[in-house]
């Protein structure tokens, strides 16, 4: 059989000049600024507009442009080279949510290849409808716009799979003196969500709470100093906290080893190469931190292919929805209980 896994992912704009038109098709999106078309369009155009000057100075820390797409590609070709030896025939098509490549121009490369199934695999650990269920929604519509039918199969999450939990467990020993322990205090920092969508049944934050839960007992180091935090706010709604921001603050009046772990992340971008590599340990180096560290990204890491490789068989042979956890019914937002 020929497969196709469709990897979603927010993107990043490739120039400086790419800035401004990213920024808009991020708030453009319904999952981000619920209003209707009329009033969204205009307000993504003056947000874009407004946030495009602080958004170039922090893109041109980064060369110019976010290495996201290199680093998915990266992704692509190693799930592919794991999947080699399972018989079917498997091909990775990468979908960007707000920069190319879009969903329109990827569904007619995945036509060409003619696949018996598709599955899609958001590259988000945790489900969010703003993240995964944004370009999931995308996807199925252009599809049946299209009329274009195949098996499809979704990966809606996996916060606890084992390999996925073992990758950041690894990260993290590689990177953890442990001789420094009583010194140390691991952040675990995701990106925020405002308060309002958790209350209308998002259930990223307490997928991200179950990471952490799993990945603690993973590491089974007795006495361990560990909080969970939120970064990148923006606008004025109240957002999940702690900030990561105020976490980092205060550990670091304390003088402590701070050690920031992106325990949403598994792709470097401006969040971490900007926000936490440069912004955040300025952070901690003015409030008294004794030292800053930052765990990467699992990008790549051996343990992390293999849970999307898992993500990916199990997807193939299960059910429409295949995830590693079970959204309890509060959670309206989960795309197997909303059945999307």
């Amino acid at each position: 059989m020929r497969k196709a896994v469709i990897l979603f992912n927010l993107g990043g704009p490739d120039s400086l000049d790419a800035v401004e038109p990213f920024l808009f098709n991020l708030f453009n999106d319904p999952a981000i600024i619920s209003l209707p078309t009329i009033f969204r369009y205009p307000l993504a155009k003056l947000i874009s507009k407004k946030r495009a000057p602080i958004a170039k100075g922090i893109y041109s820390e980064m060369g110019g442009k976010s290495p996201i797409l290199e680093q998915t590609e990266s992704q692509a070709n190693a799930i592919e080279k794991s999947l080699e030896d399972q018989g079917d025939e498997y091909k990775c098509f990468i979908v960007m949510r707000c920069w190319h490549p879009r969903a329109k121009e990827v569904l007619e490369k995945v036509k060409n290849f003619n696949p018996d199934q598709i599955v899609l695999l958001p590259l988000y650990p945790q489900y969010s409808d703003a993240t995964s269920g944004s370009s999931i929604k995308e996807w199925l519509d252009l599809c049946k716009k299209d009329k274009f039918t195949v098996d499809t199969k979704i990966v809606c999450c996996y916060p606890n799979e084992k390999d996925f939990v073992l990758s950041y467990a690894t990260l993290i020993k590689n990177k953890l003196d442990q001789s420094k322990l009583k010194d140390t205090i691991l952040i675990f920092s995701a990106h925020g969500l405002p308060e309002i969508k958790i209350k209308k049944g998002d259930p990223y934050q307490w997928q991200v709470e179950n990471t952490v839960q799993e990945l603690v007992k993973k590491l089974s180091i007795p006495n361990l100093n560990y909080i969970l935090s939120y970064q990148s706010r923006v606008g004025p709604l109240k957002w999940i906290g702690p900030s990561t921001e105020d976490v980092i603050k205060d550990e670091a009046k304390k003088n402590k080893i701070i050690m920031v772990v992106p325990v949403a992340f598994v792709s470097e971008h401006s969040e971490t190469l900007v926000e936490l590599d440069i912004e955040y340990k300025k952070l901690a180096s003015e409030n008294g931190a004794k030292d800053y560290l930052r765990v990467p990204t699992n990008t790549v890491e051996k343990n992390f292919i293999n849970s999307l490789k898992n993500s990916i068989l199990s997807a193939s042979k299960g059910e429409r929805f295949t995830s590693s956890i079970k959204c309890i019914d509060k959670f309206k937002k989960c795309p197997r209980i909303q059945q999307i």
